[in-house]
C-alpha cells in the first residue's frame, strides 16, 4: 500500500459562513483575518471569527508542511487515527466556540457522546484554555453536517486526538479578543490584563465578564494579545481527575436519549423479523393484531413487518398475534462449524519446516460477538412528503443522513438528522439500522414514529463482530525468534460507514495499492510491537451476507490476543520469564516502562494457590500503549473468575483520568466477558443467543473485586484510549487461565 500526501488548501471564512444557520449564528458583519500557517509541534493552527451578536470562533487544523511518509502496515508512523485527523483538516474550521451574552460557553461538538465521557473532556480543554468555570461550559452534539464531510465521525479512539488542537485553539482565540475588548474599554494595555473564571480582570480590581464583552468581541479584528493555546505546564483542569458535567443528569434520568424524546404524534412502535439472518417476508397476515387494544397500524418494510400501537407493550404483543411466513436467508445453510470450516480454508496451510527448524504453531477460533450495547437501539422519525427529520444516537451521521435521503427520494438538505446520546456503542452505532427503519416506517404510515429494537432483534439482526481463525507460526535458534507469521481469517467486516471515503481523502489510493478496505484498515491498525524476527501479518476476508461491524478495537481484539498468547507460548518454550521475554523485545523505552509499571504494581511473579495464576500482555495503538496484568481463580474451570486486574497505560496526555480509568475498567470487562464465556452462535443462518440470559456478558459477579489503574506521566499530545485496553485485557485473561489450568485456549470463548 501507498500512502500518497497532498497539500491541502487552506480555506478562508467563506465556507463558514454557509453553515452560519446550522450552527445558529444570526448574520452581521463578517469581519474575518487569516494567516499564514506557522509549525507548531507537528500541527498548525488557522484561527478566525465569525462576526455574531455573540462570540463565535472557528479554528483550523492544517498541514505541516513537510510530507508525511508511511510504509505498509507500520502504524507507529502513520496509523488509522493519523488519516482520520488528515481526512478531517479541510473542515476543521467548522469547529464552532461561542460565547453567549448571558456568559455561556458553547461548543457545538461534532461527535457523539455514547458514555464515554467525551462531552467532559472537551469542556475541560474550553474550559481550561478560556478561564471559564467549568459549569459554564455546554457541550451540545451537532446535527448531521454534510459540510462537514470527514470530521463527523465518532470512531476508532480518534476524537480527542482529533480534537484537541481545535478546541483549543478556538478557545485561545475567543480569550484573547475578549481581553482585546476589555483593554479598550478600560484604556489600558492588554498584557497588563488576566482572565479567571469567566471574566477579565484588571490590575485594579476592575473586572468584565465574558457576557458583557461578548458582542463587541466579535469585531474583533486583530487581537492585542497572542491567541496561543496554553503550554502544558500552564494547563490547570487538563490532566486533573473530573467528574463527568452530566453524571447528575444521567442518574436524575434528566439525560435524554432517543426513547425518552418526546416528538408530537411519535408512535411506539417495533418490527417482527425473521427467524434466520436476512431472511425475508414471504407474506403475512396482520388481522388479529389490528384487532389488539391500541394497535394503530401494521406496514410492511424490507426487513420485516412493523406494528405501531399507543403503547410499546401493546406493539409488542401485537406483534407475536401477526401470522407470517418468512423465507430463509443467503446464509440459512451454515452454522459455526460451516463457517469455521470456511475461514480454516480462506489462508493456506504452512508448509512443512525445513529439516532441523525449530518452530512453533498454533490456531485460534474466535467466535461471533455482539454489540450489546445497554441502550438498546432506537429511533424517532418524522417523514412528511418534502422533508424528513430523524433522532437517534449516530456515530456517522452524515453517511446515515445521505443514505435516509435516498432511501426516502428527498434532498440531502431535506433530511435533518439530530445527533442524540447514547448508551452505549463499543461501534454499533456506527450503522444507523434502527434509524433507516424508522424512517421507512414513518414514511409507509404517513405519521411519525418513535422504533425500538428489543435485545432480541439486535443481538439476532444487529452487528456482529465478525468470526474469525488465526494461524500463526514462529520459528527460533539459539534463544532468538528468527520468524514471525501471523495469517488471520475473518467473515467479511462492514465498513460502510464513511471509514472508505475518510481514507480515500486522507490520500490512500486503494485502488492502485489494490487493497480492499478492510485491508487497509488492517494495515493502519495493526502492528506487532516486538522484535521478534522477520514478521507478517495477512488478512483474508470470507464474503458471507451477514450483518457485521466493528466491535470494541476491531481486528486488534483477535489478532493481539493470539500474538501475546503466543507470546506467553514463545517465552515458555525457550524457558524465559514472560515478562521478561516482552521486556527484551519491546523497541521504546515508554513501552518498556509501562509493561514494568503493570509488573510492579501487580507483583508480577508471586507465589499463587494451585488453580489461580497471574497473566500478563501488552498493547499499543492510537499512539497510545497499556499492559494488563490479571490474576484469575481457575480452580473450577467451568466458571473461571478474574480476581485482580492491574492496567497501566502510556496515552500521552490524558485530559481527563478519571474518565480513562473508567475506560479501561469498562475494557477489562470486555476482555474477561469475549475471553471466557460470551460469543454468540450460529444454528442454520440463526443466531441463537437473544438476551442477556443466554449471551453471557460479564455481570457485577464476574468483576475483579480488585482493580487498579496507573497512569504514566503526561507526554506529548493525548493518544487514544477508547478501545486500547481490550486487546490486552482478553489476552491477559487467556494467559492466566492457561498458567492456572496447564491448557493453553485455542477456541474464544473458553466456555462456548
Amino acid at each position: 500500500m501507498t500512502m500518497l500526501t497532498r497539500q491541502l488548501p487552506v480555506p478562508m471564512l467563506d465556507p463558514l459562513r454557509s453553515s452560519r444557520a446550522a450552527q445558529g449564528v444570526r448574520e452581521g458583519p463578517a469581519i474575518s483575518t487569516s494567516t499564514t500557517p506557522q509549525p507548531v509541534s507537528r500541527r498548525r493552527f488557522l484561527t478566525y471569527l465569525v462576526a455574531a451578536p455573540a462570540l463565535a470562533v472557528g479554528a483550523q487544523l492544517a498541514l505541516d508542511a513537510e510530507p508525511a511518509q508511511a510504509l505498509p502496515g507500520v502504524p507507529d508512523i502513520a496509523d488509522l487515527g493519523d488519516a482520520l485527523i488528515l481526512a478531517g483538516l479541510p473542515t476543521s474550521h467548522l469547529l464552532v466556540l461561542e460565547v453567549t451574552e448571558a456568559g455561556r460557553v458553547v461548543l457545538q461538538l461534532p461527535r457523539v457522546e455514547v458514555g464515554q465521557g467525551l462531552t467532559t473532556a472537551m469542556a475541560m480543554l474550553v474550559a481550561d484554555e478560556l478561564d471559564a468555570r467549568l459549569a459554564d461550559v455546554e457541550v451540545p452534539l451537532s446535527p448531521g453536517r454534510p459540510d462537514l464531510m470527514f470530521n463527523q465521525l465518532t470512531g476508532g479512539s480518534n476524537s480527542v486526538r482529533s480534537l484537541y488542537d481545535p478546541v483549543r485553539a478556538a478557545a485561545a482565540a475567543a480569550r484573547a479578543r475578549l481581553v482585546t475588548v476589555a483593554a479598550r474599554r478600560w484604556a489600558v494595555p492588554a498584557s497588563t490584563l488576566r482572565t479567571q473564571d469567566g471574566a477579565v480582570l484588571a490590575p485594579d480590581g476592575r473586572s468584565a465578564p465574558y457576557g458583557s464583552l461578548a458582542v463587541e468581541a466579535a469585531s474583533v479584528l486583530v487581537p492585542a494579545v497572542p491567541a496561543t493555546p496554553r503550554s502544558p505546564a500552564q494547563q490547570q483542569l487538563v490532566g486533573r481527575p473530573t467528574g463527568r458535567i452530566d453524571a447528575r443528569d444521567i442518574v436524575t434520568g434528566r439525560a435524554k436519549y432517543a426513547g425518552d424524546l418526546d416528538v408530537p404524534g411519535a408512535v411506539p412502535t417495533v418490527v417482527s423479523r425473521p427467524p434466520t439472518i436476512n431472511g425475508t417476508v414471504g407474506s403475512y397476515d396482520a388481522t388479529a393484531a389490528l384487532a389488539m387494544p391500541g394497535v394503530l397500524g401494521v406496514v410492511r418494510i424490507p426487513s420485516g413487518i412493523a406494528v405501531l400501537a399507543e403503547t410499546f407493550d401493546q406493539a409488542l404483543k401485537a406483534k407475536s398475534a401477526l401470522q407470517v411466513s418468512w423465507q430463509p436467508g443467503p446464509v440459512a445453510a451454515l452454522s459455526d462449524a460451516d463457517i469455521r470450516a470456511k475461514l480454516r480454508a480462506a489462508q493456506p496451510p504452512f508448509l512443512i519446516p525445513p529439516l532441523l527448524t525449530l518452530h512453533l504453531d498454533a490456531e485460534f477460533d474466535f467466535a461471533f460477538v455482539s454489540h450489546a450495547p445497554m441502550e438498546v437501539l432506537t429511533a424517532v422519525a418524522d417523514v412528511r412528503a418534502d422533508h424528513a427529520e430523524l433522532w437517534f444516537a449516530a456515530q456517522s451521521p452524515i453517511v446515515a443522513q445521505q443514505t435516509i435521503a435516498a432511501e426516502l427520494g428527498l434532498p440531502v438538505s431535506a433530511v435533518t438528522v439530530h445527533v442524540v446520546r447514547g448508551g452505549g456503542s463499543f461501534g454499533r452505532r456506527l450503522f444507523f439500522d434502527a434509524a433507516l427503519e424508522a424512517a421507512q416506517i414513518s414514511k409507509a404510515a404517513g405519521r411519525p414514529v418513535k422504533l425500538m429494537w428489543t435485545r432480541n432483534d439486535d443481538v439476532r439482526h444487529g452487528r456482529l463482530r465478525p468470526a474469525s481463525h488465526h494461524r500463526i507460526r514462529a520459528t527460533h535458534a539459539l534463544g532468538q525468534v528468527l520468524t514471525y507469521e501471523h495469517r488471520v481469517a475473518t467473515v467479511r467486516t462492514d465498513f460502510r460507514h464513511g471509514l472508505g471515503e475518510a481514507l480515500t481523502a486522507a490520500g490512500f489510493d486503494l485502488s492502485v495499492a489494490g487493497l480492499s478496505l478492510a485491508q487497509a484498515f488492517f494495515l493502519l491498525t495493526e502492528n506487532l510491537p516486538y522484535e521478534l524476527g522477520v514478521s507478517t501479518q495477512l488478512l483474508a476476508e470470507v464474503p458471507l451476507e451477514m450483518h457485521t461491524g466493528s466491535w470494541r478495537s476491531v481486528y486488534s481484539g483477535l489478532v493481539r490476543t493470539a500474538d501475546e498468547i503466543m507470546v506467553d507460548e514463545l517465552a515458555r518454550t525457550l524457558g524465559q520469564d514472560p515478562v521478561a521475554f516482552r521486556r527484551a523485545r519491546l523497541a521504546s523505552a515508554a513501552s518498556r516502562a509501562v509493561l514494568d509499571k503493570a509488573a510492579q504494581a501487580g507483583q508480577w511473579g508471586r507465589a499463587m494457590p494451585a488453580g489461580h495464576a497471574q497473566g500478563i500482555a501488552f498493547h499499543e495503538e492510537h499512539r497510545s500503549s497499556v499492559a494488563c496484568l490479571v490474576e484469575i481463580d481457575a480452580t473450577d474451570r467451568a466458571n473461571p473468575r478474574v480476581t485482580k486486574a492491574v492496567v497501566a497505560a502510556d496515552v500521552g496526555r490524558p485530559v481527563n483520568p478519571r474518565g480513562l480509568e473508567a475506560q479501561l475498567m469498562g475494557a477489562v470487562m470486555d476482555g474477561i466477558s469475549v475471553t471466557l464465556q460470551a460469543g454468540v452462535h450460529i444454528d442454520h443462518g440463526a443466531v441463537r443467543e437473544g438476551s442477556f440470559a443466554d449471551f453471557r456478558y460479564a455481570r457485577q459477579r464476574h468483576s475483579p473485586p480488585a482493580f487498579e489503574v496507573h497512569l504514566m506521566p503526561p507526554s506529548g499530545d493525548p493518544g487514544g484510549a477508547g478501545e486500547l485496553g481490550v486487546p490486552a485485557a482478553a489476552a491477559a485473561v487467556a494467559n492466566a487461565y492457561a498458567r492456572a489450568t496447564g491448557t493453553s485456549p485455542r477456541s474464544f470463548p473458553i466456555n462456548f
